[in-house]
């Protein structure tokens, strides 16, 4: 499948909160042929995140979606209560349901550009990898943050079932995700869409430094330089800006909670991928690390 209009992206969007409902209702594609890359966090309840899902399905030309770690929460009041792997295949089946494509279908490939480029959306997780500062080990640096209050509600709502830890599914994510990015045709540059960022580094910035632990692993280190990424889209830090890394491209494009979102400078919570802007800076902040 092949488009002519913009790769745009938006991420972090939790649709639960009635002032976020609103921006999500204004979000319309520029032309007919647009696409939107959406790594994750759409809401936390079945209910919100289908009707997020529905929505945008029927504007733009084509949804991608990557998981955040909230919809694979299993929240209390959901009404659906699978956890960990079931409820991850569930929510591919609902996307396909609506024409949007999970981390499980195809690559599709971009071609509104002077090149083809292929559209990686990336499901790998974390690994507590990116430790809190001083931290050796898994066990020091978790201790470290509870120590210091900073406990994402991944501790106490996602599950890893069937695999015996978040840290095994993670890898068991990695493995399977490597070997579809190698078969990716060679002569194409790609754009790798993915909850966590890839790198470690846009994490220095976090106010509160030991809520890395919930942000991506050290093994898709490389893949920005490995797979070709003309651009790596992610979201989950609530810090919308662009870094670049190895000469690639990070764009973070997250709307993040009200509450961080209302003092900001006002901006279009879409960005634009591809065809690269002409300036790609956008508002920078510290992201608070709370209730990621």
């Amino acid at each position: 499948m092949s488009s002519s209009g913009k790769l745009l992206a938006v991420s972090d969007l939790h649709v639960a909160y009635e002032e976020n409902r609103t921006v999500v209702e204004g979000l319309r594609p520029d032309s007919d042929g647009d696409w939107l890359l959406l790594p994750g966090d759409v809401a936390e309840k079945w209910e919100d995140i289908e009707w997020a899902l529905r929505l945008l399905a029927s504007r733009f030309a084509k949804v991608i979606w990557a998981p955040g770690n909230h919809e694979l929460w299993t929240h209390p009041q959901d009404t659906v209560d699978l956890r960990g792997e079931k409820r991850y295949l569930r929510l591919v089946e609902l996307c396909r349901e609506l024409g949007i494509l999970t981390p499980e279908d195809p690559y599709p490939v971009w071609e509104g550009g002077d090149e083809p480029i292929t559209v990686a959306p990336l499901f790998v997780g974390y690994d507590y990898t990116f430790r809190s500062p001083g931290a050796t080990t898994k066990a020091e640096s978790l201790r470290l943050a509870h120590d210091a209050g900073v406990v994402c509600t991944d501790e106490y709502l996602l599950h890893p079932d069937p695999y015996a830890s978040l840290d095994d599914w993670c890898r068991a994510r990695v493995a399977a995700t490597t070997e579809r990015l190698k078969q990716i045709d060679p002569a194409h540059r790609t754009v790798l869409l993915n909850h966590y960022p890839l790198v470690r580094e846009p994490t220095r910035v976090l106010r509160y430094p030991e809520f890395a632990n919930w942000c991506g692993t050290e093994l898709t280190a490389n893949w920005h330089t490995r797979f070709r990424a003309a651009a790596v889209v992610y979201g989950h830090l609530h810090i919308p800006r662009v870094t670049w890394h190895d000469g690639v491209r990070f764009e973070e494009v997250s709307v993040g909670y009200p509450r961080e979102w209302r003092p900001r400078p006002p901006r279009t919570p879409l960005r634009q991928i591809l065809p690269e802007p002409s300036s790609s800076g956008a508002p920078a902040g510290r992201g608070t690390g709370e209730g990621r």
